[in-house]
Protein backbone atom coordinates (compact mmCIF):
# COMPACT_ATOMS: atom_id res chain seq x y z
CA UNK A 1 0.00 0.00 0.00
CA UNK A 2 1.56 3.30 -1.12
CA UNK A 3 1.71 6.27 1.24
CA UNK A 4 0.30 9.66 0.24
CA UNK A 5 3.71 11.01 -0.76
CA UNK A 6 4.53 7.83 -2.69
CA UNK A 7 1.22 8.05 -4.55
CA UNK A 8 1.78 11.71 -5.40
CA UNK A 9 5.41 11.12 -6.35
CA UNK A 10 4.25 8.45 -8.79
CA UNK A 11 1.81 10.89 -10.41
CA UNK A 12 4.35 13.67 -10.72
CA UNK A 13 7.16 11.39 -11.89
CA UNK A 14 4.98 10.24 -14.77
CA UNK A 15 4.11 13.86 -15.60
CA UNK A 16 7.80 14.85 -15.64
CA UNK A 17 8.61 11.88 -17.87
CA UNK A 18 5.72 12.77 -20.20
CA UNK A 19 7.21 16.24 -20.61
CA UNK A 20 10.64 14.81 -21.45
CA UNK A 21 12.27 15.27 -18.05
CA UNK A 22 13.79 12.76 -15.67
CA UNK A 23 11.14 11.13 -13.44
CA UNK A 24 13.28 11.68 -10.32
CA UNK A 25 12.34 15.37 -10.38
CA UNK A 26 8.76 14.38 -9.56
CA UNK A 27 9.47 13.75 -5.89
CA UNK A 28 6.73 15.09 -3.62
CA UNK A 29 7.32 16.04 0.01
CA UNK A 30 5.22 17.38 2.84
CA UNK A 31 4.75 21.11 2.70
CA UNK A 32 6.82 23.29 4.97
CA UNK A 33 3.94 25.77 4.82
CA UNK A 34 0.81 23.82 5.83
CA UNK A 35 -1.12 27.11 5.83
CA UNK A 36 -0.67 27.17 2.03
CA UNK A 37 -0.85 23.51 1.02
CA UNK A 38 -0.43 19.95 2.24
CA UNK A 39 2.33 18.76 -0.12
CA UNK A 40 4.84 20.25 -2.50
CA UNK A 41 6.85 19.33 -5.61
CA UNK A 42 9.91 21.50 -6.30
CA UNK A 43 11.39 19.55 -9.19
CA UNK A 44 10.51 22.22 -11.78
CA UNK A 45 13.20 24.52 -10.36
CA UNK A 46 15.94 21.91 -10.85
CA UNK A 47 14.73 21.09 -14.37
CA UNK A 48 14.59 24.75 -15.33
CA UNK A 49 18.08 25.42 -14.02
CA UNK A 50 19.60 22.55 -16.01
CA UNK A 51 17.62 23.40 -19.19
CA UNK A 52 17.93 27.19 -18.74
CA UNK A 53 14.17 27.62 -18.82
CA UNK A 54 11.69 29.66 -16.85
CA UNK A 55 10.87 27.52 -13.75
CA UNK A 56 7.27 28.75 -13.55
CA UNK A 57 6.76 27.76 -17.18
CA UNK A 58 8.16 24.30 -16.47
CA UNK A 59 5.88 23.98 -13.42
CA UNK A 60 2.82 25.00 -15.47
CA UNK A 61 3.80 22.42 -18.10
CA UNK A 62 3.95 19.69 -15.44
CA UNK A 63 0.59 20.68 -13.95
CA UNK A 64 -1.01 20.58 -17.40
CA UNK A 65 0.39 17.08 -18.03
CA UNK A 66 -0.65 15.70 -14.66
CA UNK A 67 -3.27 12.96 -14.50
CA UNK A 68 -5.08 14.23 -11.41
CA UNK A 69 -7.81 11.59 -11.24
CA UNK A 70 -9.64 11.69 -7.91
CA UNK A 71 -6.40 12.10 -5.95
CA UNK A 72 -5.71 15.82 -6.37
CA UNK A 73 -8.02 18.34 -4.78
CA UNK A 74 -6.12 21.48 -5.71
CA UNK A 75 -2.89 22.51 -7.49
CA UNK A 76 -1.20 25.88 -7.60
CA UNK A 77 2.11 27.12 -9.00
CA UNK A 78 3.61 29.57 -6.53
CA UNK A 79 6.74 31.67 -6.24
CA UNK A 80 9.57 30.85 -8.65
CA UNK A 81 8.04 27.47 -9.61
CA UNK A 82 6.89 25.57 -6.54
CA UNK A 83 3.92 23.29 -7.17
CA UNK A 84 1.62 23.34 -4.14
CA UNK A 85 -0.60 20.30 -3.75
CA UNK A 86 -3.75 19.52 -1.78
CA UNK A 87 -5.22 16.02 -1.99
CA UNK A 88 -8.94 15.43 -2.29
CA UNK A 89 -10.91 14.58 0.84
CA UNK A 90 -12.33 11.48 -0.85
CA UNK A 91 -8.83 10.16 -1.64
CA UNK A 92 -7.69 10.86 1.92
CA UNK A 93 -10.62 9.09 3.56
CA UNK A 94 -10.41 6.17 1.13
CA UNK A 95 -6.72 5.70 1.88
CA UNK A 96 -7.27 5.66 5.65
CA UNK A 97 -10.19 3.29 5.31
CA UNK A 98 -7.81 0.88 3.56
CA UNK A 99 -5.11 1.45 6.19
CA UNK A 100 -7.43 0.60 9.08
CA UNK A 101 -8.21 -2.77 7.47
CA UNK A 102 -4.54 -3.59 6.88
CA UNK A 103 -2.75 -5.69 9.52
CA UNK A 104 0.40 -3.58 9.00
CA UNK A 105 -1.45 -0.24 9.03
CA UNK A 106 -0.26 0.53 5.51
CA UNK A 107 3.42 -0.09 6.24
CA UNK A 108 5.26 -1.58 3.27
CA UNK A 109 6.87 -4.98 3.47
CA UNK A 110 10.59 -4.84 2.66
CA UNK A 111 11.66 -6.03 -0.76
CA UNK A 112 14.76 -7.48 0.89
CA UNK A 113 15.20 -8.64 4.47
CA UNK A 114 18.68 -7.81 5.74
CA UNK A 115 20.62 -9.23 8.66
CA UNK A 116 21.63 -6.42 11.00
CA UNK A 117 23.74 -6.73 14.18
CA UNK A 118 23.22 -4.03 16.78
CA UNK A 119 25.75 -3.65 19.59
CA UNK A 120 24.38 -1.61 22.49
CA UNK A 121 24.38 -1.10 26.28
CA UNK A 122 27.81 -2.72 26.88
CA UNK A 123 27.87 -2.88 30.70
CA UNK A 124 30.77 -4.28 32.72
CA UNK A 125 31.15 -7.09 35.22
CA UNK A 126 31.13 -5.98 38.86
CA UNK A 127 30.11 -2.46 37.90
CA UNK A 128 26.49 -1.37 38.25
CA UNK A 129 24.89 0.10 35.18
CA UNK A 130 24.71 3.86 35.50
CA UNK A 131 23.19 6.82 33.71
CA UNK A 132 25.99 6.64 31.14
CA UNK A 133 24.53 3.32 29.91
CA UNK A 134 21.02 4.75 29.72
CA UNK A 135 21.14 6.23 26.24
CA UNK A 136 22.89 3.28 24.63
CA UNK A 137 20.34 0.84 26.06
CA UNK A 138 17.26 2.92 25.20
CA UNK A 139 18.40 3.95 21.73
CA UNK A 140 19.72 0.50 20.84
CA UNK A 141 16.46 -1.19 21.83
CA UNK A 142 14.49 1.32 19.76
CA UNK A 143 16.68 0.54 16.73
CA UNK A 144 15.97 -3.17 17.21
CA UNK A 145 12.22 -2.61 17.48
CA UNK A 146 12.14 -0.32 14.45
CA UNK A 147 14.27 -2.42 12.12
CA UNK A 148 12.43 -5.60 13.03
CA UNK A 149 9.15 -3.90 12.16
CA UNK A 150 10.69 -3.04 8.79
CA UNK A 151 11.15 -6.78 8.21
CA UNK A 152 14.85 -7.18 8.90
CA UNK A 153 16.53 -9.91 10.93
CA UNK A 154 18.05 -8.03 13.85
CA UNK A 155 20.62 -9.57 16.19
CA UNK A 156 20.92 -7.72 19.50
CA UNK A 157 24.34 -8.29 21.06
CA UNK A 158 25.41 -7.00 24.46
CA UNK A 159 29.22 -6.82 24.34
CA UNK A 160 29.82 -7.46 28.04
CA UNK A 161 33.01 -6.12 29.62
CA UNK A 162 34.10 -9.27 31.48
CA UNK A 163 37.86 -9.49 30.83
CA UNK A 164 41.00 -7.50 31.27
CA UNK A 165 42.83 -5.78 34.12
CA UNK A 166 39.68 -5.02 36.11
CA UNK A 167 39.23 -8.75 36.65
CA UNK A 168 42.74 -8.99 38.10
CA UNK A 169 41.95 -6.05 40.39
CA UNK A 170 38.85 -7.84 41.68
CA UNK A 171 40.68 -11.12 42.23
CA UNK A 172 43.28 -9.31 44.32
CA UNK A 173 40.60 -7.45 46.28
CA UNK A 174 38.73 -10.66 47.13
CA UNK A 175 41.99 -12.43 48.00
CA UNK A 176 42.91 -9.67 50.42
CA UNK A 177 39.50 -9.80 52.10
CA UNK A 178 39.07 -13.59 52.10
CA UNK A 179 42.61 -15.06 51.84
CA UNK A 180 41.52 -18.50 53.03
CA UNK A 181 39.23 -19.24 50.08
CA UNK A 182 40.11 -22.32 48.02
CA UNK A 183 40.32 -20.23 44.83
CA UNK A 184 43.70 -18.88 45.99
CA UNK A 185 45.22 -22.25 46.98
CA UNK A 186 47.27 -23.40 43.99
CA UNK A 187 47.47 -26.93 45.40
CA UNK A 188 43.68 -27.26 45.70
CA UNK A 189 42.36 -30.07 43.48
CA UNK A 190 38.76 -30.48 44.60
CA UNK A 191 35.51 -28.95 43.43
CA UNK A 192 35.17 -25.22 43.87
CA UNK A 193 32.00 -23.99 45.63
CA UNK A 194 28.84 -23.63 43.55
CA UNK A 195 27.74 -20.58 45.49
CA UNK A 196 29.63 -17.32 44.86
CA UNK A 197 31.82 -16.16 47.74
CA UNK A 198 30.78 -12.54 47.24
CA UNK A 199 27.51 -10.84 46.35
CA UNK A 200 27.10 -8.33 43.55
CA UNK A 201 26.63 -5.58 46.16
CA UNK A 202 29.98 -6.50 47.68
CA UNK A 203 31.68 -6.62 44.28
CA UNK A 204 30.31 -3.21 43.38
CA UNK A 205 31.91 -1.82 46.54
CA UNK A 206 35.18 -3.71 46.11
CA UNK A 207 35.85 -2.67 42.52
CA UNK A 208 36.15 1.13 42.97
CA UNK A 209 38.30 0.56 46.05
CA UNK A 210 40.58 -1.81 44.14
CA UNK A 211 40.76 0.51 41.15
CA UNK A 212 41.69 3.52 43.30
CA UNK A 213 44.37 1.49 45.10
CA UNK A 214 45.93 0.32 41.83
CA UNK A 215 46.03 3.88 40.51
CA UNK A 216 47.75 5.10 43.66
CA UNK A 217 50.09 2.16 44.30
CA UNK A 218 52.28 0.72 41.50
CA UNK A 219 52.85 -2.44 43.57
CA UNK A 220 49.09 -3.06 43.78
CA UNK A 221 48.81 -2.55 40.03
CA UNK A 222 51.61 -5.06 39.45
CA UNK A 223 49.73 -7.62 41.54
CA UNK A 224 46.53 -6.98 39.58
CA UNK A 225 48.35 -7.36 36.27
CA UNK A 226 49.92 -10.60 37.45
CA UNK A 227 46.52 -11.93 38.54
CA UNK A 228 45.06 -10.92 35.18
CA UNK A 229 47.79 -12.79 33.33
CA UNK A 230 47.26 -15.91 35.45
CA UNK A 231 43.51 -15.73 34.83
CA UNK A 232 44.05 -15.41 31.09
CA UNK A 233 46.50 -18.32 31.18
CA UNK A 234 43.80 -20.51 32.73
CA UNK A 235 44.63 -20.76 36.45
CA UNK A 236 41.72 -22.93 37.70
CA UNK A 237 40.94 -21.08 40.93
CA UNK A 238 40.95 -17.71 39.26
CA UNK A 239 38.75 -18.97 36.43
CA UNK A 240 36.23 -20.39 38.92
CA UNK A 241 36.18 -17.11 40.86
CA UNK A 242 35.84 -15.10 37.65
CA UNK A 243 32.83 -17.19 36.60
CA UNK A 244 31.17 -16.23 39.88
CA UNK A 245 31.91 -12.56 39.17
CA UNK A 246 30.25 -12.88 35.78
CA UNK A 247 27.22 -14.83 37.01
CA UNK A 248 26.25 -12.47 39.84
CA UNK A 249 26.91 -9.43 37.67
CA UNK A 250 24.80 -10.64 34.75
CA UNK A 251 21.94 -11.48 37.10
CA UNK A 252 21.92 -7.87 38.38
CA UNK A 253 22.42 -6.39 34.91
CA UNK A 254 19.52 -8.36 33.47
CA UNK A 255 17.27 -7.20 36.32
CA UNK A 256 18.14 -3.53 35.66
CA UNK A 257 17.75 -3.90 31.91
CA UNK A 258 14.43 -5.69 32.36
CA UNK A 259 13.13 -2.70 34.34
CA UNK A 260 14.14 -0.54 31.40
CA UNK A 261 12.45 -2.85 28.88
CA UNK A 262 15.75 -3.79 27.19
CA UNK A 263 16.58 -7.32 26.01
CA UNK A 264 19.34 -9.05 24.04
CA UNK A 265 19.76 -12.11 21.86
CA UNK A 266 23.39 -12.59 22.94
CA UNK A 267 25.56 -11.77 25.95
CA UNK A 268 28.96 -12.50 24.43
CA UNK A 269 31.60 -10.85 26.59
CA UNK A 270 35.17 -9.95 25.74
CA UNK A 271 36.33 -13.24 27.27
CA UNK A 272 34.45 -15.12 24.53
CA UNK A 273 36.90 -13.72 21.97
CA UNK A 274 40.11 -14.30 23.94
CA UNK A 275 41.48 -17.21 21.87
CA UNK A 276 40.32 -15.56 18.66
CA UNK A 277 42.29 -12.43 19.58
CA UNK A 278 45.50 -14.43 19.86
CA UNK A 279 45.16 -16.04 16.43
CA UNK A 280 43.93 -12.80 14.85
CA UNK A 281 46.93 -10.82 16.06
CA UNK A 282 49.30 -13.52 14.78
CA UNK A 283 47.68 -13.45 11.32
CA UNK A 284 47.82 -9.67 11.12
CA UNK A 285 51.48 -9.71 12.11
CA UNK A 286 52.34 -12.48 9.62
CA UNK A 287 50.54 -10.66 6.78
CA UNK A 288 52.34 -7.40 7.50
CA UNK A 289 49.11 -5.58 8.36
CA UNK A 290 50.25 -5.09 11.95
CA UNK A 291 53.66 -3.68 12.77
CA UNK A 292 55.72 -3.07 15.89
CA UNK A 293 55.95 0.43 17.30
CA UNK A 294 57.95 1.10 20.48
CA UNK A 295 57.42 -2.50 21.54
CA UNK A 296 53.67 -2.46 20.92
CA UNK A 297 51.78 -3.87 17.94
CA UNK A 298 49.70 -1.45 15.83
CA UNK A 299 47.75 -1.22 12.57
CA UNK A 300 48.14 1.96 10.54
CA UNK A 301 44.72 3.36 9.63
CA UNK A 302 45.40 6.93 8.50
CA UNK A 303 43.96 7.67 5.07
CA UNK A 304 44.63 10.24 2.39
CA UNK A 305 42.28 13.14 2.79
CA UNK A 306 41.95 12.93 6.58
CA UNK A 307 41.39 16.40 7.98
CA UNK A 308 42.34 15.28 11.48
CA UNK A 309 45.05 12.95 12.72
CA UNK A 310 43.94 9.30 12.89
CA UNK A 311 46.54 7.44 14.96
CA UNK A 312 47.31 3.74 14.43
CA UNK A 313 45.02 1.23 16.14
CA UNK A 314 46.82 -0.30 19.10
CA UNK A 315 46.42 -4.11 19.13
CA UNK A 316 48.84 -5.28 21.79
CA UNK A 317 50.87 -3.49 24.42
CA UNK A 318 54.54 -4.17 24.93
CA UNK A 319 53.70 -6.53 27.82
CA UNK A 320 51.54 -8.66 25.51
CA UNK A 321 48.19 -7.39 26.80
CA UNK A 322 45.34 -6.97 24.33
CA UNK A 323 43.22 -3.82 24.17
CA UNK A 324 39.68 -2.76 23.25
CA UNK A 325 40.65 -2.48 19.61
CA UNK A 326 41.83 -6.11 19.56
CA UNK A 327 38.60 -7.28 21.15
CA UNK A 328 36.50 -5.22 18.71
CA UNK A 329 38.32 -6.68 15.68
CA UNK A 330 37.90 -10.23 16.97
CA UNK A 331 34.22 -9.52 17.64
CA UNK A 332 33.76 -8.24 14.10
CA UNK A 333 35.43 -11.33 12.71
CA UNK A 334 33.11 -13.60 14.74
CA UNK A 335 30.01 -11.66 13.73
CA UNK A 336 30.90 -11.83 10.05
CA UNK A 337 31.56 -15.57 10.20
CA UNK A 338 28.54 -16.41 12.35
CA UNK A 339 25.80 -14.01 11.25
CA UNK A 340 26.96 -12.82 7.79
CA UNK A 341 25.29 -9.42 8.34
CA UNK A 342 24.89 -6.65 5.80
CA UNK A 343 24.95 -4.00 8.54
CA UNK A 344 26.63 -3.74 11.95
CA UNK A 345 25.59 -0.81 14.13
CA UNK A 346 27.38 0.29 17.31
CA UNK A 347 25.27 2.40 19.67
CA UNK A 348 28.05 4.03 21.65
CA UNK A 349 28.82 7.49 23.04
CA UNK A 350 29.70 9.88 20.19
CA UNK A 351 32.98 10.68 21.95
CA UNK A 352 34.21 7.22 20.89
CA UNK A 353 34.05 8.23 17.23
CA UNK A 354 37.82 8.13 16.67
CA UNK A 355 38.06 4.63 18.14
CA UNK A 356 35.43 3.28 15.76
CA UNK A 357 37.05 5.01 12.79
CA UNK A 358 40.26 3.18 13.67
CA UNK A 359 38.54 -0.18 14.21
CA UNK A 360 36.44 0.01 11.03
CA UNK A 361 39.43 0.92 8.89
CA UNK A 362 41.56 -1.81 10.44
CA UNK A 363 38.77 -4.36 9.89
CA UNK A 364 38.59 -3.50 6.20
CA UNK A 365 42.37 -3.43 5.78
CA UNK A 366 42.57 -6.88 7.37
CA UNK A 367 39.84 -8.26 5.12
CA UNK A 368 37.62 -9.00 8.13
CA UNK A 369 34.77 -6.86 6.74
CA UNK A 370 34.37 -6.21 3.04
CA UNK A 371 33.16 -2.96 1.50
CA UNK A 372 29.65 -4.33 0.89
CA UNK A 373 29.00 -4.52 4.63
CA UNK A 374 27.98 -1.29 6.35
CA UNK A 375 29.79 -0.47 9.59
CA UNK A 376 28.13 2.38 11.47
CA UNK A 377 28.85 4.09 14.74
CA UNK A 378 25.45 5.48 15.76
CA UNK A 379 26.84 7.91 18.30
CA UNK A 380 24.88 9.78 20.93
CA UNK A 381 25.41 12.72 23.24
CA UNK A 382 25.60 12.72 27.03
CA UNK A 383 22.91 13.01 29.69
CA UNK A 384 23.78 16.14 31.62
CA UNK A 385 22.69 17.79 34.85
CA UNK A 386 21.43 21.38 35.13
CA UNK A 387 25.07 22.53 35.17
CA UNK A 388 25.58 21.14 31.66
CA UNK A 389 27.97 18.45 32.87
CA UNK A 390 27.38 14.66 32.90
CA UNK A 391 24.51 13.89 35.27
CA UNK A 392 25.54 12.85 38.80
CA UNK A 393 24.00 12.36 42.23
CA UNK A 394 23.93 15.19 44.78
CA UNK A 395 27.03 13.64 46.32
CA UNK A 396 28.85 14.00 42.99
CA UNK A 397 28.83 10.31 42.10
CA UNK A 398 27.67 8.77 38.84
CA UNK A 399 24.04 7.76 39.39
CA UNK A 400 23.36 4.05 39.13
CA UNK A 401 20.68 3.04 36.69
CA UNK A 402 18.61 1.17 39.28
CA UNK A 403 18.56 4.24 41.55
CA UNK A 404 17.67 6.46 38.59
CA UNK A 405 14.71 4.27 37.66
CA UNK A 406 13.44 4.19 41.23
CA UNK A 407 13.71 7.98 41.39
CA UNK A 408 11.75 8.39 38.15
CA UNK A 409 9.04 5.97 39.27
CA UNK A 410 8.58 7.82 42.55
CA UNK A 411 8.41 11.18 40.81
CA UNK A 412 5.83 9.78 38.36
CA UNK A 413 3.73 8.52 41.27
CA UNK A 414 3.98 11.92 42.95
CA UNK A 415 2.90 13.67 39.74
CA UNK A 416 -0.06 11.33 39.37
CA UNK A 417 -1.28 12.15 42.88
CA UNK A 418 -0.88 15.89 42.23
CA UNK A 419 -2.83 15.67 38.95
CA UNK A 420 -5.54 13.41 40.34
CA UNK A 421 -4.56 10.69 37.85
CA UNK A 422 -5.67 7.12 38.63
CA UNK A 423 -7.46 8.32 41.77
CA UNK A 424 -10.03 5.52 41.47
CA UNK A 425 -7.38 2.79 41.26
CA UNK A 426 -6.10 0.73 44.17
CA UNK A 427 -2.52 1.09 45.39
CA UNK A 428 -1.08 -1.79 43.33
CA UNK A 429 -2.64 -0.50 40.10
CA UNK A 430 -1.43 3.02 40.86
CA UNK A 431 2.11 1.72 41.30
CA UNK A 432 1.91 -0.21 38.04
CA UNK A 433 0.64 2.89 36.23
CA UNK A 434 3.41 4.96 37.84
CA UNK A 435 5.99 2.48 36.54
CA UNK A 436 4.62 2.78 32.99
CA UNK A 437 4.38 6.57 33.24
CA UNK A 438 7.89 6.85 34.67
CA UNK A 439 9.40 4.63 32.00
CA UNK A 440 7.55 6.58 29.30
CA UNK A 441 8.83 9.83 30.79
CA UNK A 442 12.42 8.58 30.80
CA UNK A 443 12.36 7.01 27.33
CA UNK A 444 10.56 9.85 25.59
CA UNK A 445 12.78 12.48 27.21
CA UNK A 446 15.80 10.70 25.77
CA UNK A 447 14.52 9.63 22.36
CA UNK A 448 12.85 12.91 21.39
CA UNK A 449 16.25 14.59 21.13
CA UNK A 450 18.54 14.61 18.16
CA UNK A 451 20.51 11.45 18.87
CA UNK A 452 23.92 13.12 18.66
CA UNK A 453 22.99 16.01 20.95
CA UNK A 454 23.46 16.21 24.71
CA UNK A 455 20.37 16.82 26.81
CA UNK A 456 19.58 18.03 30.31
CA UNK A 457 18.07 15.53 32.73
CA UNK A 458 15.10 17.41 34.21
CA UNK A 459 12.86 14.98 36.06
CA UNK A 460 10.25 17.63 36.90
CA UNK A 461 9.82 18.50 33.23
CA UNK A 462 9.90 14.90 31.98
CA UNK A 463 7.09 13.72 34.27
CA UNK A 464 4.57 16.44 33.46
CA UNK A 465 1.24 15.42 31.96
CA UNK A 466 1.24 18.49 29.71
CA UNK A 467 3.53 19.42 26.83
CA UNK A 468 5.83 17.24 24.79
CA UNK A 469 6.35 14.45 27.33
CA UNK A 470 5.87 10.72 27.61
CA UNK A 471 3.13 11.06 30.27
CA UNK A 472 1.15 13.37 27.93
CA UNK A 473 1.26 10.72 25.21
CA UNK A 474 0.15 7.96 27.57
CA UNK A 475 -2.66 10.12 28.89
CA UNK A 476 -3.84 10.77 25.32
CA UNK A 477 -3.82 7.05 24.51
CA UNK A 478 -5.73 6.23 27.71
CA UNK A 479 -8.27 8.88 26.76
CA UNK A 480 -8.79 7.22 23.38
CA UNK A 481 -9.22 3.84 25.07
CA UNK A 482 -11.83 5.35 27.39
CA UNK A 483 -13.80 6.84 24.48
CA UNK A 484 -13.86 3.51 22.65
CA UNK A 485 -14.90 1.71 25.85
CA UNK A 486 -17.77 4.14 26.35
CA UNK A 487 -18.81 3.69 22.72
CA UNK A 488 -18.82 -0.07 23.14
CA UNK A 489 -20.95 0.18 26.27
CA UNK A 490 -23.47 2.20 24.23
CA UNK A 491 -23.50 -0.41 21.50
CA UNK A 492 -21.74 1.87 19.01
CA UNK A 493 -19.27 0.54 16.45
CA UNK A 494 -17.08 1.88 13.67
CA UNK A 495 -17.77 1.93 9.98
CA UNK A 496 -16.21 3.14 6.74
CA UNK A 497 -14.13 6.30 7.11
CA UNK A 498 -15.88 9.15 5.32
CA UNK A 499 -14.42 12.37 3.89
CA UNK A 500 -13.68 14.90 6.64
CA UNK A 501 -16.18 17.60 7.58
CA UNK A 502 -13.96 19.71 9.85
CA UNK A 503 -10.44 21.06 9.54
CA UNK A 504 -9.26 19.25 12.67
CA UNK A 505 -10.63 15.96 11.31
CA UNK A 506 -8.75 16.50 8.05
CA UNK A 507 -5.55 17.36 9.94
CA UNK A 508 -5.82 14.17 11.97
CA UNK A 509 -6.31 12.13 8.80
CA UNK A 510 -3.25 13.71 7.23
CA UNK A 511 -0.99 12.94 10.18
CA UNK A 512 -2.27 9.34 10.35
CA UNK A 513 -1.57 9.01 6.62
CA UNK A 514 2.06 9.96 7.24
CA UNK A 515 2.90 6.85 9.28
CA UNK A 516 4.64 4.82 6.51
CA UNK A 517 6.88 7.78 5.62
CA UNK A 518 7.66 8.38 9.30
CA UNK A 519 8.68 4.76 9.89
CA UNK A 520 10.83 4.74 6.75
CA UNK A 521 12.51 8.04 7.63
CA UNK A 522 13.24 6.97 11.22
CA UNK A 523 14.69 3.63 10.06
CA UNK A 524 16.79 5.09 7.24
CA UNK A 525 18.33 7.79 9.42
CA UNK A 526 18.32 5.82 12.70
CA UNK A 527 16.46 8.74 14.26
CA UNK A 528 13.97 7.84 17.02
CA UNK A 529 13.23 11.56 17.35
CA UNK A 530 11.23 11.31 14.10
CA UNK A 531 8.91 8.82 15.80
CA UNK A 532 8.62 11.06 18.87
CA UNK A 533 7.71 14.11 16.81
CA UNK A 534 5.03 12.16 14.94
CA UNK A 535 3.56 10.69 18.15
CA UNK A 536 3.33 14.10 19.82
CA UNK A 537 1.81 15.73 16.74
CA UNK A 538 -0.71 12.89 16.41
CA UNK A 539 -1.76 13.19 20.06
CA UNK A 540 -2.20 16.94 19.65
CA UNK A 541 -4.24 16.55 16.48
CA UNK A 542 -6.43 13.90 18.07
CA UNK A 543 -7.20 16.09 21.07
CA UNK A 544 -8.15 18.97 18.75
CA UNK A 545 -10.33 16.65 16.69
CA UNK A 546 -12.13 15.34 19.78
CA UNK A 547 -12.65 18.90 21.00
CA UNK A 548 -14.36 19.80 17.72
CA UNK A 549 -16.19 16.56 16.95
CA UNK A 550 -18.49 15.30 19.71
CA UNK A 551 -18.27 11.68 18.71
CA UNK A 552 -20.47 9.98 21.31
CA UNK A 553 -23.25 12.56 20.92
CA UNK A 554 -23.21 12.77 17.11
CA UNK A 555 -26.71 12.31 15.62
CA UNK A 556 -25.54 11.31 12.13
CA UNK A 557 -24.88 7.59 12.66
CA UNK A 558 -22.79 7.23 9.48
CA UNK A 559 -20.55 10.10 10.52
CA UNK A 560 -20.35 8.77 14.08
CA UNK A 561 -19.29 5.34 12.79
CA UNK A 562 -16.64 7.00 10.61
CA UNK A 563 -15.29 8.95 13.56
CA UNK A 564 -15.13 5.85 15.74
CA UNK A 565 -13.06 4.10 13.07
CA UNK A 566 -10.80 7.15 12.84
CA UNK A 567 -10.34 7.09 16.61
CA UNK A 568 -9.55 3.37 16.56
CA UNK A 569 -6.99 3.91 13.79
CA UNK A 570 -5.42 6.69 15.86
CA UNK A 571 -5.14 4.30 18.81
CA UNK A 572 -3.62 1.54 16.66
CA UNK A 573 -1.02 3.82 15.09
CA UNK A 574 -0.07 5.48 18.36
CA UNK A 575 0.18 2.12 20.13
CA UNK A 576 2.48 0.85 17.38
CA UNK A 577 4.82 3.83 17.54
CA UNK A 578 4.87 4.02 21.34
CA UNK A 579 5.76 0.32 21.32
CA UNK A 580 8.71 1.06 19.06
CA UNK A 581 9.81 3.68 21.58
CA UNK A 582 9.44 1.16 24.41
CA UNK A 583 6.39 2.81 25.97
CA UNK A 584 3.26 0.99 27.17
CA UNK A 585 0.01 2.78 27.97
CA UNK A 586 -2.15 1.49 30.84
CA UNK A 587 -5.82 0.74 30.27
CA UNK A 588 -6.91 3.60 32.47
CA UNK A 589 -5.61 6.49 34.52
Amino acid sequence: MASITETLTGLFSRAFAHCGHEPRFGRVVESQRPDLCQFQCNGALAVAKAARKNPRAVAQEIVAALDKGDIIGNLAVEGPGFINITVSDSFLSGLLDSVRRDDRLGLPRPAESKTIVIDYAGPNVAKPMHVGHLRSAIIGQCFCNLLRLCGHKVIADNHLGDWGTQMGMLICAVREKYPGLSYFDESFSGQYPQEPPVSIDELEKLYPQASARCKADPAAMDQALRATLELQNGRPGYLALWKHFVAVSVERLKADLDKLGVTFDYWLGESFYQERMKSLVKRLRDRGIARESEGALVVDVAAEGDTKEVPPLLLMKSDGAFLYGTSDLATLEYRMETFAPSHIIYVVDIRQGLHFTQVFRAARAAGIVNEKVSLEHAGFGTVNGPDGRPFKTREGNVMQLGDLLDMVYEKAFERMIEAGVAKDCDEDEKRDIARKVGLAALRFADLQNNRESDYIFDIDKFTQFEGKTGPYLLYSVVRIKSILRNAGEKGLSGGAISPPVTESERDLMLVLGRLPDVITSAADSLAPSVLCDWAYTTAQQFNRFYRDCHVLNEKDKSRQASWLSLIKLTLDELTLVLGLLGMEAPERM
